[in-house]
């Protein structure tokens, strides 16, 4: 979720600064505070956004590396943030905020267009965002930075169920065996996606022990995988979803299989049910999803930079989160 912008700066801020984990504590000040105003202003009087969970923030900022991303005021509190990812040519960024009083003044333009020049400089060939699709100042802001709105996300979930099999997970197989897999899915993506790379990703999440990668083999081969989080995401919280970030399938006709598998898993490992964000691309999986019985629970409106924007592979399925 990206948000920024209102009525006028204070005093000039200095930055950017890189983001550490001894952050965590202020950015989650300015995370909760910003969009429960933002929140605020349309018209939601009284919702609080809380706290993210400290272990999502680490993996936030180590999957940003150099692209995470602060601005301090002149008392050296966090004015403004941006956490900028890529995974190979994909690039995106999220969580981004402002501080309150400092919207409207430039602060917002300045973060957003370091993050693009970051991403452009490594190479990034899709950059984009999300941000609310009720919030026009949001979206009217963005677009003056060059984005172009796309098609909504829309968040499904699947309650969790149990199946005859255990899924195969990337965690728990030995440290040569591990290796292997990890070149499998990079050789996947590059195939369905040229130029993807979700190694980063699927390695901090094994890291920071957040989740696992569901693995789908058909004859040996590796023909799908999906990285998930079952850490919470808010701060204090039980364990309630798991959060699908990246889904890979050389072929959509594996979708239910690894719908069941990601079921199974959600089963195991003590949550409820599972998250999917359906890329407004993929109206087929979404009906399929839909005929399962899921859920809709949240929509976000895709942006993308002008000449940056992302298509649907020809063949397989690529769904990737722009949030963390």
């Amino acid at each position: 979720m990206a948000n920024s912008r209102s009525w006028r700066p204070l005093a000039q801020i200095e930055g950017p600064f890189r983001v550490r984990t001894d952050d965590i504590t202020a950015l989650n000040v300015v995370f909760s505070d910003s969009f429960s105003e933002r929140y605020r202003r349309d018209g939601m009087v009284g919702v609080r956004v809380p706290n993210l969970n400290p272990q999502v923030w680490r993996y936030a900022i180590q999957d940003a590396d150099a692209g995470a991303m602060l601005w301090r005021d002149g008392r050296g509190d966090i004015a403004a943030f941006n956490m900028v990812h890529h995974s190979g040519t994909e690039g995106w960024m999220g969580p981004l905020a402002v501080r309150t009083e400092y919207q409207g003044g430039g602060t917002g333009k300045e973060v957003v267009e370091r993050g693009v020049a970051w991403l452009k400089a490594k190479g990034a060939k899709i950059i984009g965002l999300e941000t609310m699709p009720r919030t026009m100042d949001n979206i009217g802001f963005y677009s003056g930075l060059g984005f172009n709105p796309g098609r909504l996300t829309i968040t499904l979930t699947v309650d969790a169920q149990s199946t005859d099999r255990a899924p195969e997970l990337l965690g728990r197989l030995g440290a040569r065996d591990r290796d292997d897999e990890m070149l499998a899915a990079r050789a996947l993506v590059e195939v369905v996606a040229p130029g993807y790379d979700f190694t980063r990703e699927i390695e901090l999440t094994d890291a920071l022990s957040l989740g696992d990668t569901v693995l789908l083999h058909e004859r040996g081969r590796l023909v799908g995988f999906a990285l998930c989080h079952t850490a919470p995401l808010v701060e204090g919280r039980t364990r309630e979803e798991l959060r699908v970030l990246k889904l890979v399938l050389a072929d959509d006709a594996s979708l239910d299989t690894m719908v069941r598998m990601l079921c199974d898993f959600a089963r195991r490992s003590g949550t409820r049910r599972v998250a999917f964000r359906i890329q407004g691309e993929y109206g087929d999986i979404y009906r399929r999803l839909v005929a399962m019985r899921a859920r809709v629970r949240w929509t976000d409106l895709r942006m993308a930079l002008e000449g940056h924007s992302e298509t649907r592979p020809a063949q397989g399925v690529l769904l990737s989160n722009w949030e963390i």
